[in-house]
């Protein structure tokens, strides 16, 4: 059995650095679109210790994140973990979307601290994230 130098064993971290770093900051990105597109001030709400919008926007967040670490796992370069990520930005804006116009009360339920309606939103967007990581296996 070959033994690993530490050295050796660092080699892809450099590597790690720029998908980590790049990774995070499309998270940051996708938390201020997302938080853009809502109709309600969901920072302000949950910063005011309302439930829902953080429920909602964990499950948008997580629905984000999946087909997010998909793209770096399949990725063969920085540019393409990005746009992979747009692609999984706009599938979660658009799930977003297509509940709001389904159920036309889901934003101000939510704004209203409904339970019920940012489990389903929430749910439903990490659903979608996780069918979207999956379909990412190219």
């Amino acid at each position: 059995m070959a033994s690993l130098t530490l050295i050796e064993s660092l080699a892809g971290f450099g590597s790690f650095l720029g998908y980590f770093a790049t990774a995070t900051v499309l998270l940051m990105l996708f938390s201020l679109i997302y938080g853009k597109v809502t109709p309600y001030p969901e920072f302000n709400l949950i910063k005011q210790g309302k439930v829902a919008p953080a429920i909602s926007f964990t499950g948008a967040m997580l629905g984000f994140v999946a087909p997010l670490a998909s793209a770096v796992s399949h990725s063969i370069a920085i540019l393409d973990m990005i746009v992979w990520a747009v692609i999984a930005l706009t599938v979660q804006i658009g799930v977003f979307i297509a509940l709001r116009l389904l159920f036309s009360s889901l934003c101000n339920a939510i704004a209203d601290d409904s339970i019920a309606a940012a489990i389903l939103l929430g749910g439903l967007s990490f659903s979608i994230g996780i069918l979207n990581a999956a379909c990412m296996t190219y």
